[in-house]
């Protein structure tokens, strides 16, 4: 039950968020071209950036991969919230009954090891479909794909099993930050939150607070693995499944800095925030909100 009520409370925030991540996806692929001599620029802001791809795709453009987004969201952070639950139901994160910021860290970057492997297909295809757009405001590589089942089968048939699994090495290191940043900060900053007693103690308004400041410190800290595992996923490939842009991980991570500098590495942190942001915030507090529903009904 622990991880059906973590891939709930995610697909809940992925319908408010969708639309963010569309706009993070493409303003974090523009630019990454300009070795090729085709450096795309279009979006100057995530504001800008969300009213050009909704006047030239329309509306149903900023919803593009929300079922592969969904299907992410429920096996990752159901497979995520769902372990992290479970070890802090074992009170392996508390020390003498107060939350352990190390055991906390290691937890989260446990689950969302985990996570990140288990969704890594998925991504792959949402990462595509969100980066497909009309040809005067394309960013990056264009994967000509129908639909979230089409993508799955052609990526299988021409890579096989193993090119399903592209772009995990920036994945995992994504995640599993993110993981240990986001939930060792969410717990910690409850309990700080009821100590300080700004709130009733079962108050919805607690979990709503700690998400609050979770999810600053999980854009700063996830953003440049953001930027690097969009860029990853969504590079052309040869026949043999190699990418032509990047080696992998740590060659795309160099690349971008040397040619793009720092900000290369933070690059759509605005639509980041606002799509991080607001998401990191309703997932918890609705896993949070569930799980106290749940024991109650149990």
């Amino acid at each position: 039950m622990d991880f059906v009520l973590g891939g709930a409370a995610a697909c809940g925030a992925c319908l408010f968020t969708n639309p963010l991540e569309v706009v993070k996806t493409r303003m974090q692929l523009q630019g990454e071209m300009k070795s090729r001599g085709t450096y795309q620029v279009y979006y100057r802001n995530v504001f800008h950036a969300f009213y050009t791809i909704g006047k030239v795709d329309g509306l149903a453009g900023l919803q593009k991969g929300l079922v592969p987004g969904l299907f992410y969201q429920f096996f990752m952070n159901g497979v995520r919230l769902g372990s992290y639950a479970i070890i802090e139901s074992a009170g392996y994160i508390h020390t003498n009954g107060r939350v352990s910021a190390v055991k906390t860290t290691l937890a989260g970057a446990s689950a969302g090891v985990v996570g990140a492997i288990m969704g890594s297909p998925v991504y792959l295809v949402k990462t595509h479909l969100q980066s497909q757009s009309t040809s005067s405001i394309a960013v990056g590589h264009q994967h000509r794909h129908e639909g979230m089942i089409h993508a799955l089968k052609v990526i299988y048939r021409q890579h096989g099993i193993l090119g399903l699994w592209r772009g995990s090495s920036a994945a995992i290191p994504r995640v599993s930050i993110g993981s240990a940043t986001q939930l060792s900060t969410f717990s910690s900053s409850k309990e700080l939150v009821v100590d300080l007693k700004v709130f009733p103690q079962d108050s919805w308004l607690v979990p709503l607070s700690a998400g609050m400041i979770s999810s600053v410190m999980v854009v700063l800290a996830m953003t440049p693995f953001d930027v690097v595992s969009t860029r990853l996923y969504n590079q052309p490939v040869d026949q043999m499944g190699k990418g032509q842009l990047y080696k992998g991980f740590s060659d795309c991570f160099s690349k971008t800095l040397k040619k793009e500098g720092l900000t290369g590495l933070y690059k759509g942190l605005g639509a980041s925030y606002f799509r991080l942001g607001p998401h990191t915030i309703l997932s918890l507090f609705f896993w949070d909100e569930l799980r106290k529903l749940y024991q109650k009904l149990r």
